[in-house]
Parts: structure tokens; C-alpha cells; sequence
């Protein structure tokens, strides 16, 4: 089974682009939707954030908010969130697989963010990376409720640059041509990790 990772920074289409893997079949795993589960309430990161970050959960269930208030900007507390979060995503991660290989899967997508940023490319056989131009990106990002030009370059600080993404990727799909070409470059991505050994795929960046 060949676990591929999918990353790319705001805006840049991620989502749409694993939506359109798993139309195609292949089992998807998205790290945000399971921290979204993780904060719910009745969540195993609920009780733990709670004590970490007074006043963080309301009405049973980490507020988002509230939670980037307190570590945005703040490397420490940052480190301090991503050692509860964490090892509890993992946790999910390894049901996904198990579900995967009884499935008969032969590709994984594994949906994660900050995969360069965690280091987790170093478990993927391959990386795609999402991407657009800059200034498509900060079109679609600012458009969304509640963003602003401030909110977004805290964001952007916390994520590698887009340029390096690509140069470490094995494969790029770019989603500023709108949905059907971005759904014939998933279609190539499958076929090319298909068509051989994994070996055999261009080195990051060609």
C-alpha cells in the first residue's frame, strides 16, 4: 500500500483536491477533520487543552477561537498544543490504516497541512503538494468570514513558503485552472504511482 502525503498552505485548495482523490477510491484521511473531532465535545482533546488553556472549552468543547488566541504568536504554547494534539491524532491515524489495508487499499491519502512542518514527509512514500499563485491564494483565504490581511500573515508565518513545498514535492497540482484540470492532474498522480515502483518516480522538485 503506498501512503502518499497531500499538503499545501491556505487557500491553495487542499480540501477540494483530497475530495477529488476519494472520488476516485482512494481513502482519504483528513488531520484537520479529526482535530475538528478531537475538540467536539465528548472529544479526547477536550479534558487536556482544558487544563492546559484555561477557558478554552465552552459548553463541553474547545472553542477554536479562543485557542488560537493563545497560541498564535507564541512559539512556546504552540509547542505546548501540538504535544496534546498530536499524539492523539496519531492514535486516529493508525484506525485509518488498519480500515485501509483490510479494505484492500493500494494508495492511501494522508490530508495533513503541516507535513513539512512536523516532519511527517519522512513516513510518505510520495508528497503532492496543492498549490496556486500567491496572489489567488490570499484572494480566496481574505474572502472567508472572519479573515483579514493580519489573521492571514499569522498563518502564512507558521507554514513553510509555497516555492519550498514544491521544490520538496514528488508531484504539484496546481488548482488555478479550475476543477476539471485539477481533477485530470489527480487522475495523473494516480497513474503515475500505479504505473511502477516507487523508485522509479522523479526525486522531489522534477
Amino acid at each position: 500500500m503506498i501512503t502518499v502525503g497531500l499538503t499545501g498552505s491556505i487557500g491553495m485548495g487542499k480540501s477540494t483536491t483530497a475530495a477529488m482523490f476519494a472520488a476516485e477510491g482512494v481513502p482519504v484521511y483528513d488531520a484537520d477533520a479529526e482535530v475538528h473531532a478531537l475538540y467536539a465535545k465528548g472529544g479526547a482533546a477536550v479534558a487536556p487543552l482544558d487544563a492546559a488553556f484555561p477557558g478554552v472549552v465552552v459548553d463541553g468543547a474547545v472553542d477554536r477561537t479562543l485557542l488560537s488566541q493563545c497560541v498564535v504568536g507564541k512559539p512556546d504554547e504552540l509547542k505546548r498544543l501540538e504535544a496534546i494534539v498530536h499524539p492523539l491524532v496519531g492514535e486516529s491515524r493508525i484506525g485509518f490504516f488498519q480500515k485501509a489495508v483490510t479494505a484492500g487499499a493500494d494508495i492511501v491519502i494522508l490530508d495533513i497541512p503541516l507535513l513539512f512542518e512536523t516532519g511527517g514527509e519522512k513516513r510518505m512514500d510520495a508528497v503532492v503538494v496543492v498549490s496556486a499563485p500567491a496572489d489567488l491564494q490570499r484572494e480566496r483565504v481574505l474572502a472567508r468570514p472572519g479573515m483579514d490581511e493580519a489573521k492571514l500573515d499569522a498563518i502564512l508565518a507558521r507554514q513553510m513558503a509555497d516555492a519550498e513545498k514544491r521544490a520538496r514535492a514528488h508531484f504539484v497540482i496546481d488548482t488555478s485552472k479550475g476543477l476539471d484540470d485539477a481533477r485530470r492532474q489527480v487522475r495523473d498522480v494516480l497513474t503515475r504511482l500505479r504505473a511502477g515502483p516507487l523508485d522509479a518516480l522523479s526525486e522531489p522538485g522534477q
